[in-house]
């Protein structure tokens, strides 16, 4: 049986990530501080039958140590919404620096297969449209979310350093808008968000004018995706997203006709160094994974809403707080 680590494992992607794994027949170890990721999402793994799933708490920014052979490791270990790098931007530089060195350290001595979650914000408010994996990016080191997007450029730099001077066979994926069930509802991201409001009444919130576009691409594809890239020979950066792109005003037109809300929508201020556009050129991972994504935005929600609507009522219940 292999044996993968998942860093980041009950958060959003990375309890995905566990849940695919497992069903592949691996031994899944799922190591997460649970700054952001949460127990609810892993519960139903930890009391699943047999000895295939372990979950270890523990903060990747400090010596990692696990017992026994690891085939793989996926490092999907930091905060990931503007929200959560804002509030801890510190944490969220450190798990980016000296916890994916820390990961590296840990695939050297295992020699474990290495994937690094990279991400779209690497390409900053991006010049180049749509991104193509060789464009360098455009980003504010100065800005508030700036935290992030270096975090994750320096995470990509030390990755392939490691590949060329101690030989780890890495991969890097760089994700960009993912959605599905087990999101936080407050995680700040424009898909919960607008779900939120639209489903409470409230009224949704377009920050500038809604011109700016983003791609939503549903969780299972992703994950198929990143097995995909971890089971292949590719070293280099891959992008993996929907190429499908919209205005976010046209998504909160969406949004409120799948939900059948009645929710007005406002305008705010835009956030400092808001990306414009965003749109993966997935033309590498076609190429070299056979990979592109399958569910419609329509199906997407529609496996999401259940999920969704529970979390709301747990809003109105006074369980969750903003």
């Amino acid at each position: 049986m292999k044996r993968v680590l998942i860093t980041g494992g009950a958060g959003f992607i990375g309890s995905h990530l566990s849940e695919y794994f497992l069903a592949k027949g691996f031994h899944v170890v799922c190591m997460d501080n649970l700054l952001t990721g949460t127990l609810e999402n892993i519960e139903h793994l930890i009391n699943a039958p047999g000895e295939t799933f372990q979950f270890v708490k523990h903060d990747i920014t400090r010596y990692i140590n696990i017992d026994g052979p690891l085939d793989y490791i996926l490092h999907f270990a930091s905060p990931a919404s503007p929200i959560d790098y804002a509030k801890h931007p510190i944490e969220t530089l450190t798990v980016g620096s000296m916890g994916t060195r820390n990961a590296l350290g840990l695939a050297k001595k295992k020699n474990s297969r290495f994937l690094l979650a990279s991400t779209s914000e690497v390409y900053g408010d991006p010049l180049v449209h749509p991104q193509p994996e060789t464009y360098f990016g455009n980003v504010d080191t100065l800005c508030v979310r700036g935290v992030y997007d270096e975090a994750k450029r320096f995470a990509e730099a030390i990755t392939m350093a490691y590949h060329r001077t101690h030989g780890i066979d890495a991969r890097i994926a760089r994700i960009f808008n993912a959605y599905g069930p087990r999101m936080r509802i407050y995680d700040g991201r424009v898909l919960p968000t607008f779900l939120r409001q639209a489903l409470l009444g409230e009224p949704l919130t377009l920050f500038g004018d809604g011109s700016q576009t983003r791609s939503f691409c549903f969780v299972s594809d992703l994950v198929d995706g990143i097995y995909r890239l971890m089971m292949s020979e590719e070293r280099l950066p891959v992008n993996l997203g929907n190429p499908e792109e919209m205005s976010v005003r046209s998504f909160a037109d969406r949004i409120l006709a799948f939900t059948g809300s009645k929710s007005e929508m406002i305008n705010r201020e835009l956030p400092e160094s808001d990306p414009k556009v965003r749109r993966p050129d997935i033309g590498k991972a076609a190429r070299v994974l056979d990979w592109k994504p399958c569910v419609t935005l329509e199906e997407g929600l529609e496996h999401s809403i259940g999920y969704f609507r529970t979390q709301v009522d747990r809003i109105r219940s006074g369980e969750i707080h903003g």
